[in-house]
Formats: C-alpha cells, sequence, structure tokens
C-alpha cells in the first residue's frame, strides 16, 4: 500500500518499475540464447551462484547484521523461489518465450486461488472472469500451435503457480527484515538447490560460449541482482493493483524479444490465446485500480 506520507514522485515510481518489467522481460530472450550454450539446469545454478556472489559483495557492510531469524525467512521463501526458478528454465526450453512470458503472467490470478484455498479469502467475480478468460486463453494456444499445448507449456503455467507461491510466502513469512540480507538468503537457497540438482542428475560438458556467458552474465545481474533490489526498493511507494498494472508489460517485452532477436512467429490461434491471457491478467487489476480510485476520492470528500 503506499505510503501516505511518502514524497516519492509516482513518476518516478513507475518509471523503475517499468526498467525492472523490461529486464525480467529480457531474461526469457538471454535464457533461451543461454540455453545454446549452457544446459537449463546448469544455466539455472550458474546464474544463483554469481547471483549469490554479486549479491554477497552488496552486502558486504550489512553482514554483521546477519541473524538465524532472517536466514530461517530467507531459507523458507528460497525454497519458493527455487521451484519458481527451476520451473521456469525448463518449462522455457520447451516453448517460446513469448508463449511462456503471457503464461508465466498467470501467477496474478493464481494468487487469489490460493489465498482461497488456504485461507478461504472471497474471490471476486472480475477475478473470477480473469481465471476463465485464462482458461479459453490456454484452450486457444493448445488448439493454435504447431505442438499443442506442449510440456514447456505445462512447465510454464506451473512456473506461474510458483511465483504466487513465492509472493504470497514473502508476504506472510517476512518481518521488518533487511531486504538486502534477505535477498541474499534467496539467492544462497536458490544456488544450492540448483548446485544439488546438478550433484545427483550429472548433465553434459559445459561449453562456455561468449553467446552462452554473456547470457548468464546478464540473467544473473538484471533480472536477478538489480530486478530484486528496484523491487523492492520502489514497490512498497505504490499500491499492489498500480505495480500488477505494470508488471504485465513483462510479457510485452518478452514477445517483442523474441520477435525481433528470437524470430519467434505466432499463428492466428496463438496471437488469440496470448491476448486472452493478457486480458486475463490485465481486467481485474484494471478494476481492482479503478474501485481504488473511487475509494479514495470517497475517503477525501467525506474528510475534506
Amino acid at each position: 500500500m503506499t505510503s501516505q506520507n511518502s514524497t516519492v514522485s509516482p513518476l518516478k515510481v513507475h518509471l523503475y518499475l517499468i526498467l525492472t518489467t523490461f529486464f525480467w522481460g529480457g531474461s526469457f530472450i538471454f535464457n533461451k540464447l543461454g540455453f545454446r550454450d549452457l544446459p537449463p539446469v546448469v544455466f539455472f545454478a550458474l546464474r544463483f551462484t554469481l547471483a549469490t556472489l554479486l549479491m554477497t559483495c552488496v552486502c558486504l557492510p550489512r553482514l554483521r547484521h546477519l541473524t538465524r531469524a532472517i536466514v530461517r525467512r530467507g531459507f523458507i521463501v528460497g525454497l519458493a523461489l527455487a521451484a519458481t526458478n527451476l520451473s521456469f528454465v525448463v518449462g522455457l526450453s520447451g516453448t517460446t518465450a513469448t508463449r511462456a512470458g503471457f503464461l508465466n503472467n498467470l501467477f496474478v490470478l493464481f494468487i487469489p486461488l490460493i489465498c482461497f484455498l488456504l485461507w478461504r479469502d472471497r474471490v471476486d467475480r472480475w477475478s473470477t472472469t480473469g481465471i476463465l478468460l485464462a482458461l479459453a486463453g490456454i484452450w486457444q494456444l493448445a488448439q493454435g500451435g504447431t505442438g499443442g499445448f506442449s510440456r514447456g507449456d505445462l512447465l510454464s503455467t506451473l512456473c506461474a503457480l510458483f511465483i504466487a507461491v513465492h509472493i504470497i510466502t514473502v508476504s506472510r513469512v517476512l518481518r521488518d527484515d533487511d531486504v538486502y540480507l534477505v535477498s541474499l538468503v534467496q539467492f544462497a537457497t536458490v544456488a544450492a538447490a540448483g548446485l544439488l540438482i546438478l550433484l545427483f542428475f550429472p548433465q553434459p560438458p559445459l561449453r562456455f560460449g561468449t553467446v552462452g556467458t554473456l547470457s548468464l552474465l546478464y540473467c544473473a545481474v538484471f533480472p536477478t541482482v538489480v530486478c530484486f533490489t528496484l523491487q523492492n526498493t520502489w514497490q512498497r511507494h505504490t499500491t499492489p493493483t498500480h505495480a500488477g498494472l505494470v508488471y504485465t508489460l513483462d510479457p510485452v517485452w518478452s514477445m517483442l524479444g523474441g520477435y525481433l532477436v528470437l524470430g519467434e512467429r505466432m499463428n492466428g490461434g496463438e496471437w488469440l490465446g496470448c491476448l486472452l491471457i493478457f486480458a486475463a491478467v490485465l481486467v481485474p487489476l484494471v478494476v481492482r485500480q479503478v474501485n481504488e480510485s473511487r475509494l479514495r476520492r470517497f475517503y477525501r470528500q467525506k474528510t475534506g
């Protein structure tokens, strides 16, 4: 929720959040490029190992404040983040960046569903409308794609579920912790999970080409260290609904990158499916934003 006493410019907040979505969208493209040199699970493990090292350097002055409580809570949310990113890379390796981008964005609809199942939180009619639109979009993707609804599409949808679990876990588990130290523990947990997977499931010999190395550096720095820092710094200056509206740009960037960089093309059925999924996410958010604006006007009039 926006702080009532915040003097931060809304334009500045939104520009930083848009920049965050740009880096996130780019991760779809650079992961796909990196997979040409490195297997997805190897890329995943190395990305978070490097991110952990970078975040350790950032957190050096703060390490003396690292407590068992921060480690415990960071580990819990880190497990959710590990599931998110593992399903992300394996799913992305089996589908296009465009389709994965739109399917990952379904996390907005999974959040109210999970909250209903666990805590019986009410699912409003607009969220229900979004869920129905999403189901129609997934069905259309399955009909429109040349390979139907692939294993990669299924895992990308599962990734959206894990994104929702991670967001809910963060809101339920974390307290007034140092966000940098929490991010460090999260990254270390994900890196450890990736390295354990490599230990038990050996991968083909590594081949570090220029494209793979640059892609790995991009994904470790920008959509990981930089994006977490930007999100934790600026999202608290706006409402969750505002932030959600901005984050719907994520699949737009992945779609543009897939078209311009990877040469991805979609047929009419796939376009319709992606548009339905985009509408499924956007419609409930826009309605919530309108309702929030009405409430703010009402309270201003009442207190003015």
